[in-house]
């Protein structure tokens, strides 16, 4: 199913007071020197920010009696927490409740953070907000603590200032990493938490074992406050259940929605969105039984106090440890048609998600873990197994990948070279040269370092490649249209937009070039190609992809990736390469920022 892209059309003064708002946001954004100093010191200082959110919290006017009167469905983990959350929110819009929805990071706008009765809050009142919020919070900072909170913390802040004013019924809060220490974690009285798939992800931070990250992610539990999480790793779960004791309440694990016998088409597709959206069920369910317990009582549990009538009576006093003890496993609920609606009408872009722009069919998947570029790779290939047989010359592939961070490339991209790939696209997690928008500026990592990255992610690939021919991996590698990998280009660009106009003038450009390929040697320096007429008057590339040589160099000197002259390569008519009659086929993941730089430039696209 074709998502829609979200709309950003903003026009005049309205425009004007958003982007501004945006733009005095992105001046509290961390840059890349200081995150890495506060992961140096992380272990030292990570205490001291639940303290100091609290602060930020009081200084515009939230207490946590305030935060208890949202009713709050906490979630963390590791894979599937945006979906589990998306999940939570449409079936309890359709059971008739007004929701809240605080999410991260975004794709496309900034405002689809904050997501109030199932859609990106207006732009207008983002503005008013925001700037309410920013005044009180400035107007504080000499009687406070002298400081101004940081991008995710003030956009916590403001969440919950503005499910507030819109007195939403319930808001589901996404743990943006960790969980222990996270700024939502402010949140003392939530009714109902979660937990999803965990994995290895952000080990700079968390850790580098799933203990260390179970650990973290259990910090979300509260003295008497339901918990619910899905299948996990041994250890994992050890590490949970000891968590849920130690914080005064009991985990319990849901079953996956085979166990409900019936077929539900879920609107986020992918296999693994049985898990979240059993999980979510169950969160819901759970929520709104203690949503009208208080709505009878009329009154929030004192934070302080450890309410355990809400723990199963044969649960409460458990002294044993974790080890020791079965997790309890819940039932599948009776499933009603606002629950079956709110799972089969969830909309979460950028996750799953098939979008048709210029001919060309994008598969869009945030996917940055091991497991869930695993899960990614089993969905792409399931949904276009059955385009193979559909066009008479066959279907042309292309990747379009970025990692950042921590995260390995080698592991990370290993499971895609199955997918038998026809060209490797790759460049940094900017939608274009120049940000268009304020929503788009990102100033925790630099170019540099992302052009650097976009160099070790192109090579690893390559690795990838011939160590698959090597040791005979054909016989287990699925070929592209080529037939063989060697053939398979890999390129690396200098913005989302450049890759993407590449791969529609392949589809498009009718008696054009149909083939390119990245050779050492090919570089003409400050030249242009003499091209058949018959094909075009210029060439389909200006300077965009350059050779890991001039990209190494450039990087090195400062420059980053620029468009220019240089770079231009041959192009022959290589008869593998013709993909006018082809279907095209592209898979966008590796990153969440990634994803959304490409939605805004397919979004822009269709308004061509």
């Amino acid at each position: 199913m074709v998502r829609t892209l979200i709309s950003s059309a903003i026009k005049g003064a309205e425009c004007s007071k958003y982007e501004d708002a945006v733009k005095m946001l992105n001046t509290l954004q961390t840059n890349a020197q200081t995150i890495e100093k506060i992961r140096q010191e992380r272990d030292k200082n990570a205490h001291l920010n639940i303290p100091r959110m609290l602060n930020y919290a009081s200084r515009v006017g939230i207490q946590e009696s305030d935060m208890s009167r949202l009713n709050v469905i906490h979630i963390s983990g590791t894979k599937g927490k945006g979906s589990t959350c998306a999940y939570c929110e449409s079936i309890l819009r359709h059971h008739g409740y007004k929701t809240g929805f605080y999410s991260s990071p975004h794709l496309v706008e900034v405002r689809e953070r904050l997501n109030v009765g199932g859609q990106p809050i207006e732009s207008e009142k983002f503005a008013s907000y925001f700037w309410e919020v920013y005044h009180k919070l400035d107007s504080t900072k000499d009687a406070g603590d002298g400081t101004m909170p940081n991008y995710f913390g003030f956009l916590t802040v403001m969440s919950l200032y503005v499910f507030l004013q819109e007195k939403v019924d319930v808001a589901i809060m996404e743990v943006g990493i960790g969980g222990e220490y996270d700024c939502t974690n402010m949140i003392r009285n939530p009714v109902v938490c979660g937990v999803t798939s965990l994995g290895l992800d952000h080990v700079s931070i968390l850790g580098s074992t799933i203990d260390k990250i179970a650990w973290h992610k259990a910090g979300i539990f509260k003295p008497g406050v339901p918990a619910f999480t899905v299948p996990q790793p041994p250890e994992a779960m050890r590490v949970l259940a000891e968590r849920a004791l130690e914080k005064g309440t009991v985990l319990h694990q849901c079953q996956d929605l085979g166990a409900y016998n019936r077929i539900l088409k879920l609107g986020i597709k992918g296999s693994v969105q049985t898990l979240n959206a059993a999980l979510a069920l169950q969160l819901c369910h759970t929520w709104m039984m203690k949503y009208k317990e208080r709505c009878i009582t009329n009154e929030s549990r004192p934070q302080e106090q450890s309410d355990m009538s809400l723990v199963p009576e044969s649960t409460a006093s458990i002294t044993a440890s974790a080890s020791q003890m079965d997790i309890p496993t819940v039932s599948p609920i009776t499933l009603t048609q606002n629950d079956i609606k709110g799972l089969e009408e969830c909309v979460w872009l950028g996750r799953n998600q098939v979008i048709n722009v210029s001919g060309v069919c994008f598969y869009l998947d945030g996917a940055h873990t091991v497991e869930s570029i695993q899960q990614c790779v089993e969905w792409f290939k399931t949904e276009t197994e059955a385009e193979k047989s559909n066009y008479r010359d066959g279907v042309y592939r292309i990747l379009l990948y970025n990692c950042t961070g921590d995260r390995d490339s080698f592991t990370l991209m290993k499971p895609l070279v199955s997918c038998g790939f026809d060209a490797a696209l790759f460049c940094p997690n900017l939608a274009y040269e120049i940000a268009l928008s304020a929503d788009q500026t990102n100033n925790t990592v630099t170019k540099e370092s992302q052009c650097k990255r976009c160099v070790t992610n192109k090579e690893t690939f390559d690795d990838l490649l011939q160590q698959q021919q090597n040791i005979g991996g054909s016989n287990n590698l699925e070929m592209g249209t080529t037939g063989n990998k060697a053939e398979c280009q890999s390129l690396i660009f200098s913005s989302i937009s450049e890759c993407i106009n590449w791969i529609c003038k392949r589809k498009w450009e009718e008696n054009r070039v149909v083939s390119e390929k990245l050779r050492k040697g090919d570089l003409l320096n400050n030249s242009k190609v003499s091209i058949n007429r018959d094909w075009t008057d210029e060439p389909v590339m200006n300077g965009t992809c350059i050779s890991d040589t001039k990209v190494t160099n450039k990087v090195e000197s400062g420059q980053g990736l620029q468009n220019s002259d240089e770079g231009v390569y041959k192009y022959s008519n290589h008869a593998s390469g013709d993909a006018d009659r082809r279907h095209v086929e592209v898979l966008i993941t590796g990153s969440l920022h990634l994803v959304g730089g490409a939605l805004r430039v397919l979004w822009d696209r269709q308004l061509e």
